[in-house]
């Protein structure tokens, strides 16, 4: 799952640069900058478009951890979105009005690779491949069966997804989602229940962190605290853990 908000003081193992301050509001980052091509916007609000992914963010206030945000903020959020659809916050701290109902909170962590070092490519007889708009039918199916976090028709267009097949079939993927500057993020890692203990999301995390990296930028991602293997997965890639994460979501009144 990767929704999320960045608690200040709790646990911070990674230091990195002054450019990892982006990553306390992925989203909105993105969609004002990498993303704007598909973001919808009214006043102080900024969502993708809802069949792109359902995050949303809000132009802060004073405090650089949005607590200031006021009412006229989530008047624009409740206007984009519309009564009764869902206000998937991700990264943002903010307390919304009292009468918008919690939908979800779960506890996370927003993990980065320290450092520049490379990631080794993927061969090509592993088996990787670039999926797109053909394979979105499959994609959703994967998704489906294995229910790595939200992943619509149209998430696909937020950047490269690879995939690995077994005898014609989709049974791994993983893609990149949120692009604030200089950073991507790797997400929807999923395999099928079938295929797993063969190393295919790790395979496939490490060739898009390698794409990541050859553009010159730097690779992140969010996951559960409740994913464990996960979460040993990207730590044996080299990940570590920088913030962590609420993941919230909330009922537009």
């Amino acid at each position: 799952m990767t929704y999320g908000r960045v608690t200040p003081g709790e646990r911070h193992t990674t230091r990195v640069g002054g450019d990892a301050a982006v990553l306390d509001d992925p989203v909105g980052q993105s969609l004002r900058g990498h993303h704007a091509r598909l973001a919808r916007r009214c006043g102080r609000a900024v969502g993708y478009l809802p069949d792109v992914a359902t995050f949303s963010a809000l132009s802060v206030g004073r405090g650089a951890t949005g607590a200031d945000t006021d009412a006229t903020a989530w008047a624009d959020l409740a206007r984009l979105l519309g009564p009764g659809e869902l206000a998937d916050m991700f990264s943002s701290p903010a307390t919304p009005p009292p009468d918008w109902k919690p939908v979800f909170e779960m506890e996370g962590r927003q993990m980065i690779r320290p450092g520049t070092g490379r990631f080794a490519r993927a061969e090509a007889e592993t088996g990787v491949v670039e999926l797109g708009a053909d394979d979105v039918p499959e994609m959703l199916g994967l998704v489906e069966r294995t229910r790595p976090g939200p992943f619509w028709a149209r998430t696909r267009e937020l950047g490269t997804y690879l995939g690995i097949r077994h005898e014609g079939t989709l049974v791994a993927m993983a893609g990149e989602r949120l692009r604030p500057p200089g950073w991507t993020e790797i997400s929807a890692v999923c395999t099928a229940p079938e295929a797993r203990g063969r190393g295919y999301a790790a395979r496939l995390v490490g060739e898009l962190a390698a794409r990541i990296t050859a553009r010159g930028e730097r690779p992140f991602l969010h996951v559960a605290e409740a994913n464990t293997a996960a979460i040993a997965l990207y730590e044996g890639l080299g990940f570590e853990t920088r913030a962590e994460v609420t993941f919230r979501g909330f009922r537009v009144p």
